[in-house]
């Protein structure tokens, strides 16, 4: 294998020699999107594609359910959104994503805005809405193990960069009992495009409106994905 870190001898077997030339290759190297490579020795989707072309990304995953694609439906249309007065946890519409799951105007709101999306989407389909009713983003990901609901750890997600599909709803958690969550809106390789609320530019999880964010990966998200849908 010659990849400007090599040569390496080729004898079929992916061991020490390899995994080193793969690790400089990527320290050395940009993704499809100008990011750093994630330095892990693994040819994973982006690894691929550096490697071996833009023709090697492999495609956008699309959502895979009627309700998937009808919450992110819902959700692009909030996009723009803004509290008002900005920094106030509260606002026209904001407060109707916290009343949605029972609380009201100035507390934190990104999982109250996911809740708002399903119960939004699944009134549109006459179906039952299977989101967790909870303005605590923690709480989305533990009371998804409570009731059975299709979870993917941070550590399987990026074993198996597949499993995480649009409609999914990622988990951060960042201390002492909070986090920030928001729609998975597309997949392309480790690369999310992510819908949020609560959260700005910057990825805050105190931010001041719903936006489209395109520069959140997999390996970022700490606790993982639910897939209500």
């Amino acid at each position: 294998m010659e990849v400007g870190c090599g040569p390496v001898e080729e004898d079929g077997v992916f061991g020490a020699d390899t995994m080193e030339a793969i690790e400089l290759f990527q320290v050395r190297t940009m993704d499809a999107h100008g990011q750093p490579l994630t330095v892990d020795g693994r040819v994973g989707p982006m690894t691929w594609a550096a490697l071996f072309g833009d023709q090697a990304v492999p495609p956008v995953a699309e959502p895979p359910t009627p309700l998937a694609a009808a919450v992110l439906e819902v959700a692009a249309k909030e996009i723009g959104v803004m509290e008002d007065p900005i920094g106030s946890n509260s606002g026209p519409r904001v407060n109707q994503y916290l009343e949605s799951v029972g609380d009201k105007g100035g507390l934190p709101w990104c999982a109250a805005f996911v809740y708002w999306c399903f119960q939004a989407a699944a009134a549109a389909l006459k179906a039952p809405n299977p989101a967790t009713r909870t303005a605590g983003a923690v709480d989305v990901w533990d009371q998804a193990a409570r009731r059975g609901i299709r979870r993917v750890a941070a550590a399987e997600a990026s074993d198996r960069h597949g499993l995480v599909q649009p409609g999914m709803v990622f988990v951060i958690a960042t201390g002492g009992g909070h986090g920030h969550v928001g729609l998975v809106e597309r997949v392309e390789g480790v690369v999310l495009t992510t819908i949020e609320g609560n959260t700005n530019n910057g990825g805050s999880r105190e931010g001041i409106g719903v936006f489209r964010r395109t520069t959140r990966r997999i390996a970022g998200i700490n606790r993982g994905f639910v897939g209500y849908a």
